[in-house]
């Protein structure tokens, strides 16, 4: 039985993909067949899809934040069912899904395109841009004193498209101004959106026009007249026709110097109206100065849009900017530094030092699936809870157990946090921590032995019931705690290589008696040394502890 998958991304698209072979593996990676390399929440292979005689399996890949099968954590290989959805990182897939669960058919359109072709003499007339400017009717007459009727309504169409006009009220513009010109009793003007015609302004319903035309008027620039389709060989045996009753049609391009926009398509039942060669070049022509015309009012608001962005994000880096610290506290017993930079204006990692009033410091790093706007957005409500739980001076377990559980009340279903805290008491060493899902820490020891601190739950935001387990470890004088974002070790270089835990390790092996801070510059510099030429693709965080 044919099987198929339907993948629903982070922003909402449907896609459904076939579900053969014998094996897709989901991941980051661009080796894997099924790859998402922006979704930060996947690991490099995270999850397989085997068939199994006639059914299918998935299976988890040993991921850093798991597969959940019906929101149930994956375990082992489990045989799918038609239905079940399978999720992880910003991912949802639909196994096999009944036809209540596909996406909706589409509304009916204004405009359909038939396929229907016929052979015989034609009455059809052609003509391009270049012909109509050069149809006498577009001059002045002799006497250079009055103008053509045809000069005359571009006359008017010039000036009344010249007037700033909302983009979706210049195409109604544009429209009215052609049917007027032709008179013409129906119309309809379509634009190229995301490759496919789309109809943005439309007097009269139910639009059915040849394919063959659409092609001749998208491929080849053309500009199209039928006098009369009732008579014309080629289209009287066309039931659309027929049924429409339609009797003479135009189909133009809007056309610019250097691309088709769409087309403009008119037409008339009467059998007292038939449309002219005068008439097609006049379209023509009048397209021509829509299509310029609505070629910069869609700059216009590209341009505008992307002002009234640029500003926004300016303004909500600055907010972001102002809940992380502005530089670490002084602590007697501690030297901490702290780094972010985000991949974009905004991004969704997140660093925090808290001093309690026992001498204690607090050290928190998380890190948001995805990036930019909603990350950010995140990333702002997060702080906001994670102030107000350390004001309750929790432990670390019980602080990250109560910030999964509002994380999980509060989070969209497609988003989870990774997050380590720490507490550290500078005056004995001791260290107690929780971690949800995040790289583990490196401790370097004033020996140089390095130490990952392992241990830990989920992620925030899938399991409200999740379970987390307090870790310790002692620090001595002269060792250096080390808490970094993933941003740090898969930071890539041009040849697609991973910055990684060794490279880390080494930075820090060799750096571990300077100051906090020249510890966090050593990174960064080494971090810039192996990516020279590639482009940052992740938010880069660390936090620094060293106890002198």
């Amino acid at each position: 039985m044919a099987r198929e998958l339907v993948i629903q991304t982070i922003d909402g698209q449907l896609t459904p993909i076939p579900l053969d072979g014998s094996r897709l593996v989901v991941g980051r990676s661009s080796a894997v067949e099924l790859s998402f390399p922006e979704d930060a929440g996947l690991s490099r292979q995270h999850f397989a899809f085997e068939a199994q005689g006639e059914d299918w399996t998935v299976q988890d890949l040993g991921s850093k934040n798991g597969t959940f099968v019906n929101n149930i954590p994956l375990k082992a290989r489990l045989t799918l069912k038609p239905g079940d959805r399978i999720s992880a990182g910003h991912l949802t897939i639909l196994y096999s899904p009944e036809a209540k669960n596909a996406p909706a058919a589409a509304p009916k359109r204004v405009v359909v395109f038939d396929g229907e072709e016929a052979d015989g003499p034609s009455t059809t007339e052609v003509t391009s841009l270049e012909g109509a400017l050069s149809n006498q009717t577009m001059v002045l007459e002799r006497g250079g004193t009055k103008a053509s009727a045809p000069l005359q309504a571009l006359i008017r169409a010039g000036q009344e498209l010249s007037e700033s006009q909302p983009l979706e009220q210049l195409v109604r513009s544009i429209l009215d101004l052609a049917i007027e010109a032709v008179n013409a009793q129906r119309g309809v003007v379509m634009v190229l959106e995301n490759g496919e015609l789309v109809a943005r302004a439309n007097k009269g319903n139910g639009f059915r026009i040849s394919s063959t035309v659409r092609d001749r008027v998208m491929k080849e620039k053309c500009s199209i007249l039928v006098r009369d389709a009732q008579m014309d060989e080629a289209f009287k045996s066309q039931m659309s026709i027929v049924q429409q009753r339609v009797r003479t049609m135009m189909a133009v391009p809007l056309q610019t110097k250097d691309r088709i926009l769409g087309l403009i398509y008119l037409d008339c039942p009467s059998i007292l109206r038939e449309f002219s060669k005068e008439d097609l070049s006049l379209l023509t022509v009048m397209a021509n100065i829509a299509a310029v015309r609505l070629e910069n009012a869609r700059l216009a608001e590209i341009e505008q849009a992307e002002r009234i962005i640029r500003r926004d994000m300016a303004q909500a880096a600055e907010i972001q900017q102002g809940i992380l610290p502005a530089a670490a506290p002084e602590v007697p017993g501690l030297d901490l530094a702290g780094f972010n930079a985000p991949c974009r204006t905004v991004g969704g990692d997140y660093y925090a030092f808290h001093a309690f009033p026992d001498g204690r410091v607090g050290l928190a790093l998380g890190d948001v699936s995805g990036k930019g706007m909603p990350a950010a957005l995140m990333v702002m409500a997060f702080d906001a809870r994670l102030r107000a739980l350390m004001e309750m001076k929790p432990s670390a377990a019980a602080l990250v157990s109560h910030l999964n559980k509002v994380t999980c009340e509060n989070c969209p279903s497609n988003r989870f946090i990774t997050f380590f805290f720490g507490i550290l008491d500078p005056a004995t060493g001791e260290l107690a921590f929780a971690n949800a899902g995040h790289n583990p820490p490196v401790l370097i020891r004033a020996s140089g032995q390095a130490e990952m601190l392992q241990g830990g739950g989920p992620v925030l935001g899938i399991l409200p019931i999740a379970g987390y387990a307090e870790e310790h470890a002692q620090m001595a004088n002269r060792d250096v705690l080390v808490i970094y974002s993933d941003g740090v070790t898969e930071a890539n270089n041009v040849a697609g290589e991973e910055f990684g835990e060794e490279r880390l390790i080494e930075v820090l092996e060799s750096c571990r008696s300077a100051p906090a801070s020249a510890i966090v510059s050593a990174i960064t510099d080494a971090l810039n040394q192996f990516t020279a030429g590639a482009a940052q693709t992740d938010d880069i965080t660390l936090v620094v502890a060293k106890r002198v």
